[in-house]
């Protein structure tokens, strides 16, 4: 997907990622197994998921790990760049072959992108985690801080503690927020935060409904048994792809606005929408 603010939305295959699999990167045989559940990412974490007295085991086990590359994109989830472990982790890992990206926690604002981006010391993909106030008010300027950075997204645990909310519907704005700045700054639409009960797979479908409702487009994991939940929920359906489809079919005869056997209206925007449902279909097919 374009990088360029206002560019293309169209996407390729390669381009989505539906599914993100976070695995603890204290834990080399639970990465290993990831690499295999179907995760169209596997996100290896320093930061939550490892106590601090296994930091340093899981760098070295992650090194270890994309000292060679992988058929599976392999993220890595370094520490608060404002602590003393980041610039160590992102230094060592970022010339490492098998490194697809990095994703930085708690971003506040460009400076935090430039510090990662003059630690990594060459051209190197990178997420940001908008998990404050400052985060989000911040997530257009974060969003193009840097031609690095590939993607936003909201850590909202952290985002509901500094807002102080006791539901969901107090992030209806931010998550609102970080779709639009993703968009503006020609990035791919951003991933749904974790959906913390992985036995509720019925929740978690409402649930992801409920993102692709608002823009989002796919989402982070904590289970492989919600793998399969996320990617249904966010791959068009049947109908959605044959209405795409007979969209491009009419818009390939005219260039202009149209008007479809059954009545419907249709501008370039809705054009445009049908090319990205259809690039967004193909990704079922691998």
């Amino acid at each position: 997907m374009s990088g360029t603010p206002g560019g293309s939305s169209v996407l390729a295959p390669r381009d989505v990622f539906l599914t993100w699999l976070y695995v603890p990167g204290d834990r080399p045989e639970v990465v290993a197994k990831a690499l295999g559940s179907g995760a169209d990412v596997v996100l290896v974490d320093l930061e939550d998921a490892v106590p601090s007295g296994r930091k340093a085991y899981a760098l070295d086990a992650t090194a270890d790990l994309l000292a060679d590359r992988h058929d599976v994109p392999v993220h890595v989830r370094v520490n608060a760049l404002d602590g003393p472990l980041a610039a160590a982790e992102v230094r060592r890992l970022a010339p490492l072959p098998g490194l697809g990206a990095l994703r930085l926690p708690k971003v506040n604002g460009p400076a935090d992108i430039a510090r990662a981006v003059a630690w990594a010391g060459r051209p190197t993909r990178l997420y940001a985690l908008l998990e404050s106030a400052l985060g989000v008010e911040q997530a257009y300027a974060v969003a193009t801080a840097h031609p690095a950075v590939s993607g936003i997204a909201l850590g909202e645990a952290d985002l509901r503690a500094d807002l102080g909310l006791r539901d969901d519907g107090g992030l209806a704005w931010s998550r609102g927020r970080v779709v639009v700045a993703a968009r503006a700054a020609g990035l791919a639409p951003p991933p749904q935060s974790v959906f913390p009960d992985v036995r509720d797979t019925a929740g978690l479908a409402r649930s992801c409904a409920e993102g692709r409702a608002l823009g989002f487009l796919g989402r982070t994991a904590i289970h492989p048994r919600q793998l399969p939940v996320i990617r249904e929920a966010f791959l068009p359906t049947d109908a959605e792809v044959a209405a795409a489809a007979e969209i491009v079919r009419a818009a390939a005869t005219d260039s202009g606005a149209l008007a479809l056997p059954d009545g419907r209206f249709v501008d370039p925007a809705i054009v445009a929408g049908a090319h990205r449902t259809l690039a967004l279909a193909r990704h079922r097919e691998g």
